[in-house]
């Protein structure tokens, strides 16, 4: 028997969404709907197990935690990608890394939704109608703005294409774009300090590495319009968040959509949460039931292929 933790099940919905019945008939399975206060409370609650199955990106697995889980044996996460995860540690450890498929738009989706409530001023909507108010604020079309795309892989594509379904000009920047994949997407590459000086909504897409860490400087932020939107659901360090915080406080731009952050749940007394300009939602990027359903029975998936001796989706190890 193995002992198996579903991990950052944050909805209760892991069951409902795959069948893990053949598994429970023969192993220990055990949800945790939580996510852990610190690295030495995940150690805690973790010992015991071999196989844990993850979010991408929820509960971060460095080599401090992978080596204080000796009976680790198999991680599974969410996707093909989690930046979470030392990948090295768990090799050296002889820890199979293995993923699941997973949806190519919901993120690009939300991104949009984010984009539309800035510019019609939803959060500020929202709350005047549960209080008794009506209309305090003007809101902005987007035909005929530019829409900037820091990073035009497939996600950014996603949102360029849909974006010029609003009508808005579309310009990118990342450090390997070419003329020609801007042009596919129906973009125009322009260099990365006239992207922030002329968009007047920036979106950021780009993959969590060593190199593209902090790709959003502070002098970047300085460049944006005063009337200028910021949107990141790609991952909070690529970005000078603390710029950012500084620029929504002083009103030197418009507004900020983010569902990523630095600290995940972000706690109560974040300032963030109190910040009139900001538009926040809970890293839902990828929380769909259409993406759940290929993410958790991707899991059972694997799980069965490693028992089997034949695992499936390595990432490492």
């Amino acid at each position: 028997m193995v002992a198996i933790a579903i991990l950052d099940d944050y909805q209760n919905v892991a069951h409902s969404l795959a069948d893990w019945s053949r598994l429970e008939a023969a192993h220990q399975v055990k949800v945790f709907d939580y996510a852990f206060a610190s690295e030495e409370a995940a150690r805690r609650e973790l010992q015991g197990f071999d196989v844990v199955c993850c979010m991408r990106e929820r509960t971060p697995f460095p080599r401090s935690l992978i080596e204080g889980l000796p009976n680790l044996k198999l991680i599974v996460t969410a996707g093909m990608r989690n930046a979470a995860i030392d990948m090295e540690a768990a090799a050296q450890r002889g820890i199979k890394v293995c993923g699941t498929d997973s949806g190519g738009h919901a993120t690009a989706e939300l991104t949009m939704g984010l984009i539309v409530a800035l510019a019609r001023n939803f959060h500020i909507e929202f709350a005047n109608m549960r209080e008794g108010r009506w209309q305090t604020t003007v809101g902005r079309d987007l035909r005929g703005r530019t829409l900037g795309v820091v990073g035009l892989g497939r996600l950014g594509g996603h949102v360029a294409r849909m974006a010029q379904a609003f009508g808005m000009k579309i310009i990118a920047w990342s450090p390997n774009l070419t003329d020609e994949r801007a042009k596919e997407h129906g973009a125009t590459r322009v260099p990365k300090d006239q992207l922030f000086r002329e968009a007047d909504v920036i979106s950021v897409h780009m993959v969590l590495s060593a190199r593209s860490r902090g790709i959003v400087t502070a002098a970047d932020i300085a460049l944006m319009k005063p009337t200028a939107f910021f949107v990141n659901t790609s991952r909070a360090p690529l970005v000078d968040n603390a710029a950012l915080a500084a620029a929504l406080s002083a009103g030197r731009i418009a507004g900020a959509a983010l569902d990523v952050y630095e600290v995940e749940p972000v706690p109560a007394a974040d300032a963030l949460r109190k910040e009139p300009r900001a538009v926040l939602t809970p890293h839902i990027g990828y929380v769909t039931e259409e993406t759940y359903q290929l993410f958790y029975p991707g899991m059972v998936e694997v799980i069965e292929a490693w028992l089997a001796g034949k695992p499936v989706r390595v990432i490492a190890g």
